[in-house]
This record gives structure tokens, sequence and C-alpha cells, in this order.
């Protein structure tokens, strides 16, 4: 195709996201909707962390509930997603043709990172769908460069999105739940000041979040929900601008901010 697809940093929430989707839910169907039909998704999930890139090259895609104590009524959510080999396959030489190291995994599923955002956005599972895992250890610099590899799939009609959370702190949760329910300060600051530095193109700043950004080891004690942004940032067209087409916080903690890094010629 002559033009770029969108990369996409999307929120997958806690999981109850899937059953009680709200205004963030709307936005990620309301997006889906305005997306040329992609080949295929490739998605980097907070919640698959390998060593190196692994590309999932499954023909079916297991739904995986990787999660707790939540409501029955979770566990028997199937997205009966389908993969795609020769599309995984094109996404792992993509990885390769970048220098980096690349693994496959025949076995692997979605795990929530991925089925909740995608049954939003593509209910009828109509679009096959490559997984690729995070690299945690190597922090945002690995997370971009990961992206800038799947970069150039975006003008073969591949959909790259990035799953995790702007801010996600566990903890806090559990202290907001039981001091009757409010939103730490810090958890508007911290995704508003991602906003100004994305819409400023302040990629050096992004990449040293942790030292500048307010209240970022609270807003992220541990950095995998964040890293799917960065996948986002390096596989953004050369020319795109930004859109964060959604704002909110679910569950007191997460921010639920959505992101388009769009062609400017769209």
């Amino acid at each position: 195709m002559n033009t770029a697809l969108p990369s996409l940093f999307v929120p997958h929430g806690a999981p109850t996201f899937a059953l009680r989707p709200g205004a963030a839910g709307a936005a990620l169907a309301a997006e889906a909707e305005r997306l040329p039909g992609p080949r295929a998704i490739v998605i980097v999930s907070a919640h698959w962390d390998a060593e190196v890139p692994t590309v999932g090259t499954a023909s079916r895609l297991e739904t995986i509930h990787d999660f707790g104590g939540f409501p029955e009524a979770l566990y028997a959510i199937r997205y009966p997603a389908t993969g795609c080999p020769e599309a995984a396959e094109e996404v792992a030489l993509a990885i390769t043709a970048a220098g980096l190291p690349v693994a496959r995994d025949e076995h692997r599923g979605l795990d929530h990172g991925a089925w909740v955002p995608l049954r939003l956005m593509f209910p009828r599972a109509d679009v096959p769908v490559v997984p690729v895992s995070l690299q945690s250890g190597g922090g945002p610099g690995q997370a971009h460069c990961l992206g800038r590899a799947l970069a150039p799939l975006a003008r073969r009609g591949f959909l790259i999105i990035g799953s995790g959370s702007i801010t996600h702190n566990l903890r806090d949760f559990q202290l907001a739940r039981r001091g009757g329910g409010q939103a730490p300060d810090y958890v508007r600051a911290f995704a508003d000041w991602m906003a100004d530095r994305i819409e400023a193109s302040d990629l050096p700043a992004l990449l040293d979040y942790r030292r500048r950004a307010p209240a970022a080891v609270q807003a992220h004690p541990t950095e995998e929900h964040l890293l799917p942004l960065f996948v986002a940032l390096g596989a953004r067209p050369s020319d795109a601008r930004a859109e964060r087409f959604h704002a909110g916080i679910d569950d007191y903690v997460i921010a639920m901010d959505a992101y388009a890094f769009r062609p400017n010629r769209d």
C-alpha cells in the first residue's frame, strides 16, 4: 500500500475492562472503524516478555486467561483469532533485517493484554493477528528499537499495536480502593506529562521519563506496562502526528490514554 497505517498504543486496563469497556472501549472501537482494513495485526502486549523478540507463528491463537480472582464471566470469554504463519514470518524477517535477534513460538496464544483490546476493536476476529514479545529488561530504548524494526511493515498493510497502560501501580489500586476510591494526583500528572512530551515529539525526554517525568517510579514500579508505548513510538510513520484519542482513568490508578501515530498525509 502507498500510505503507511498508523501505529497505535492502546490500554488494556484491568481484565474487567472486557466486561465493562465504558468510554475507553468505545474510543477503541471508534478508532478501529476509521482505519483502512489491515492485512494483519502485530500486537506487542505488556504481558508477554521474553529474552529476545519472539514472534507467535501459530495458525490458531488460544485465548489465554492469565489472571486470577476475577468474575467467572471473564473466563468464559474466547476471542477466536486466527494467526497467519506467512505474515508472522514477514514480521520475524523485519526484526532480523533491523539487526535484532528473533525467535519464533508456534504455540503462543493471546494474553489478556492482547485479546481484551482486540475484542473491542475487531469483534469479528476477522483480521489475522501476530503477537510479538517485549524485552522488559531492555527498557524504553529496546522497546523503541523493536518498534523501529516493525515500522516498515506498516506500508505492507500491517497494523502495529502496543498494548499496555500509561500508569500501572497495583499497590496503589489496593490503597485507593480501601481509602475511599480517590485517584492519586500523580496519575493524571504523569499522563499529562507524557501527553505533552509525545505532542512535542520529545523522544529524548520520553526515553528518559524515569528521571524526568513526575512520580515516574510511582506510576510504574516496573516498566513493562509502559514499554508498548515505545514500540508504537518506534513504529510510527516518519511523518507521523500524534493524536491522544482517549484520556481517562479507570480503577483509580490506571490511566487509559490511547494514542494513534498517523501519517500526516491522511
